[in-house]
């Protein structure tokens, strides 16, 4: 897929396969990892998608890694704590980057979002103190005191300043569908602020953003995908047209 010609932080990765010992060890058996040459990515939006366990989260983590922020989450000033190894140590030091040519490495914001780990990072954040600092480039208020789902839109909507990097994991995961359709709107105004997302999620709302990039990890790898081709989407508007008879079906004895 042709990628528009503009400047952004990240314009490719690159799995330095020639490094790799076996390709039957973990990550590098999912098959998404294994046919892994070269991913171009959308200068504002590209989404990944896919069956869980297909390479989504491992991939993003490793792309996170390899920039410098913590395996948990933050920004690169959140401190390398920790509460459980979830990474492949050597993946992430496989893993290329390509920046464009350096047209946009003056970057003022950058973030790495983990839905399953954002209550150690708020935790961690409150401990050293950053979670009661204010302004666009803190931590943000203290996340403990507000709802999953309203902490993460208080970072959308505070803490991210835009002109940055940000890589998102199934950030719906603490939204409900309204808040979806907010965080799709807090998205597109850190797009107009200069800023690149790369972000894996099941959400049909989040996935809807316009002029994305869209990648499938499946059996044949990595590959574009248009919106309307994606199980997210057919999966959810067969339920919506057909909601009574897709339950009996599916709570049928038979």
């Amino acid at each position: 897929m042709e990628q528009p010609d503009e400047p952004c932080f990240l314009h490719a990765i690159s799995l330095r396969r020639q490094n790799i010992e076996s390709f039957e060890e973990y990550p590098y058996s999912i098959p998404a990892i294994r046919h892994l040459h070269e991913l171009r990515f959308h200068p504002r939006v590209t989404f990944f998608v896919g069956e869980n366990g297909a390479g989504k989260s491992t991939l993003l983590e490793a792309i996170a890694l390899a920039e410098g922020f913590n395996a948990e989450g933050g920004s690169r000033r959140s401190g390398m704590f920790k509460t459980r190894d979830t990474h492949h140590e050597r993946f992430w030091q496989n893993i290329a980057l390509n920046r464009g040519g350096g047209k946009r490495l003056a970057r003022s914001d950058s973030y790495f979002l983990r839905a399953e780990s954002f209550y150690n990072l708020a935790s961690y954040l409150e401990e050293v103190g950053g979670g009661n600092a204010a302004g666009p480039f803190s931590e943000a208020t203290s996340y403990h005191q507000q709802s999953h789902g309203e902490a993460f839109m208080n970072l959308m909507t505070t803490r991210l300043g835009g002109n940055g990097l940000y890589l998102l994991d199934e950030p719906e995961a603490a939204l409900s569908p309204q808040r979806q359709l907010s965080f799709v709107a807090a998205l597109h105004q850190l797009v107009q602020r200069g800023s690149q997302f790369i972000i894996a999620t099941h959400s049909p709302i989040v996935l809807a953003y316009p002029a994305a990039t869209i990648y499938h990890f499946g059996e044949q790898g990595i590959t574009p995908i248009e919106y309307e081709e994606t199980e997210h989407y057919k999966v959810t508007r067969a339920f919506l047209l057909r909601r009574e008879a897709m339950l009996r079906e599916l709570m049928s004895e038979e």
